[in-house]
């Protein structure tokens, strides 16, 4: 088994993840299907492969999977983390006793198709605003537990990584101006509190006047329409990073793109991306 970990994420939120999605499968009695209806000594060989084209993320965690079930399993995988592969493309072969093989498949395939349905959507709205000099950012709209794993299939897709945690990075939202009274309020609190690196959500124009006056890092443009947002961008001027978020989707990620916020941040990636739809064909060896 491969013991590389991707940069980003760590070996304990994927042996936590692994660990807790096989025993709330096995229950407290395991497999009984397989172990009563596949003779112990009999093994088998799968091929997985991609029904649709798709961004693969995760065959080294379908490794880990398979392994944990029973170290017995071979694993060859035929494709990369981030590789775009046709439909019909095989993505790896496994090999191994087929009671054991049968139990790991379901978490084994649950966790490749997830992040593969992250990355694959990624890269569908990064495609779609090619040309432009707009970053598409990922969110923490990530499912517990997942962060990591999530924003690596993120970025594996293309996007770029926002802030991982709530320690990364000061946002002011307007729920923290709401309560401070005020943006310059909000951000002379966190300027005083030490922190330097601050992004500022704006919903109005007039909002936009006052936090780029107040020299923080990003203003993040919530929910403006396009000649909004190019107005925005007028009077950020490059003082700050322009960051547009809200309602984000594929039919409006290009018009975004072209009013030229430097990034568009969309919640959808992590939070919603469909699961791709991969098979696992078994066949017992000889």
């Amino acid at each position: 088994m491969s013991n590389i970990i991707p940069e980003g994420v760590s070996a304990e939120a994927v042996e936590r993840l692994i660990n807790a999605a096989l025993a709330e499968d096995l229950g407290t009695g395991g497999d009984i299907t397989s172990t009563s209806t596949i003779p112990a000594e009999m093994q088998f060989s799968g091929v997985m492969a991609a029904r649709h084209d798709m961004v693969v993320v995760g065959l080294w965690i379908a490794e880990r999977v398979f392994k944990a079930v029973d170290p017995a399993i071979t694993w060859s995988p035929e494709a990369k983390d981030g590789e775009l592969v046709k439909a019909g493309g095989v993505l790896g072969r496994v090999t191994g006793p087929g009671r054991a093989l049968l139990t790991a498949e379901r978490t084994a395939l649950n966790f490749l198709q997830h992040l593969s349905g992250i990355a694959t959507l990624a890269k569908t709205y990064v495609d779609a605003v090619e040309g432009t000099d707009t970053t598409i950012l990922d969110t923490r709209k990530t499912l517990p537990g997942y962060r990591e794993l999530a924003k690596y299939a993120a970025k594996m897709g293309g996007a770029t990584n926002h802030r991982m945690r709530l320690d990364d990075l000061v946002l002011i939202k307007d729920n923290h101006v709401a309560v401070a009274g005020s943006i310059t309020a909000a951000i002379n609190g966190a300027k005083a509190a030490g922190h330097d690196k601050i992004e500022v959500e704006c919903d109005t124009l007039d909002q936009v006047r006052e936090a780029v006056a107040l020299d923080v890092d990003a203003i993040l443009l919530d929910n403006m329409g396009l000649r909004e947002l190019g107005e925005a961008v007028a009077i950020i001027d490059g003082r700050a990073r322009s960051e547009a978020s809200g309602g984000v989707t594929l039919d409006t990620v290009r018009a975004i793109a072209e009013t030229g916020v430097d990034s568009i941040s969309i919640g959808r990636i992590t939070q919603s991306a469909p699961a791709t739809d991969i098979g696992l064909d078994w066949h017992a060896s000889p």
